[in-house]
């Protein structure tokens, strides 16, 4: 017994205290970094830098450089270079959060001489670019232009089948002596894009609520005392992320619904002898929106 207890691992206070020297260390790396791609977009340094790669004789930046580090110059006119360049790439996809661009199926057997029409859709959230979503159309209707979805990588909360149902319907049969439908290929896109930004919107709300009431800082070790008024889960409870499930310390659960716009419909709190209606006014107004509730849940438990 003595020897299994002897095995058991034991947290060294100086491995705790070198992981918290490696975070601040990250920390303070991608700050320096946000701050040295700030420096280098402004226009003074802009100008000095063009300065200095036109006239080499009267150089500002080369004659207090140039003394230590012969090539600072030239490195500084390459990220100035890279920084402008990805400056200008940011203010496209900003302009432009939807594009089109045509492709070719390498398939020799691919519907329509495996001609493709490609839509790009950027999403930003919390100040970040998204990896981009694509939706795919070929044209596999005989002695006909309409389009049909072929492939996408839209997450699956998004009805990308019922928009283009509404928006794309396939060509009626000549038999039917009907008017024939068309498409509409721009609301489809502006359609699918809004969707896509609600769905990011919404799972935004929760990692907000996670960080209001500090289930994001992993200062929390695993052996802290926690109290009963804790929230010790907050996370999405289906796909379409419009439900949120909470979690207390001492037992109780509740629920969050939110509708398209991530606004709040429904707030409910259960107890061990089933919903908290105190704790439910306690904690929610018609009127509050995810963030109220989040401070909400952070006020009751520092009480």
């Amino acid at each position: 017994m003595e020897e299994q207890e002897n095995s058991i691992p034991q947290i060294d206070p100086l491995d705790k205290e070198i992981a918290s020297l490696k975070k601040r260390v990250a920390a303070m790396q991608k700050r320096l970094q946000i701050e040295c791609s700030t420096i280098l977009s402004s226009t003074p340094i802009q100008n000095i830098i063009q300065e200095a790669s036109s006239t080499s004789s009267s150089s500002l930046l080369k004659s207090t450089l140039a003394t230590k580090q012969p090539d600072t110059a030239s490195s500084l006119q390459k990220r100035s270079a890279q920084q402008a360049a990805y400056m200008q790439q940011c203010t496209y996809r900003i302009a432009a959060p939807i594009t089109a661009f045509k492709i070719r199926d390498p398939d020799p057997n691919a519907v329509d001489g495996g001609h493709v029409l490609g839509i790009r859709f950027e999403v930003m959230s919390q100040g970040h670019f998204l990896r981009p979503y694509y939706v795919m159309f070929n044209r596999p209707y005989p002695d006909s232009a309409h389009l049909r979805v072929h492939r996408h990588t839209v997450p699956p909360a998004i009805p990308v089948g019922g928009l283009a149902a509404r928006h794309l319907p396939p060509p009626r049969s000549v038999d039917a002596q009907q008017q024939q439908t068309t498409q509409d290929l721009d609301r489809f896109a502006r359609a699918m894009r809004r969707e896509i930004v609600r769905f990011h919107n919404r799972l935004g709300l929760t990692a907000d609520l996670r960080k209001t009431v500090g289930l994001q800082r992993k200062s929390r070790g695993a052996g802290a005392a926690v109290a009963p008024k804790d929230v010790v889960e907050a996370g999405i409870a289906d796909v379409e992320a419009k439900h949120v499930k909470l979690a207390w310390a001492d037992g109780r659960s509740g629920r969050i619904l939110m509708d398209q716009d991530g606004k709040v419909e429904k707030f409910v709190v259960f107890g061990p002898e089933g919903r908290d209606w105190r704790m439910t006014r306690l904690l929610f107004d018609p009127r509050d929106g995810v963030d109220d509730i989040a401070r909400k849940l952070r006020r009751y438990a520092e009480t």
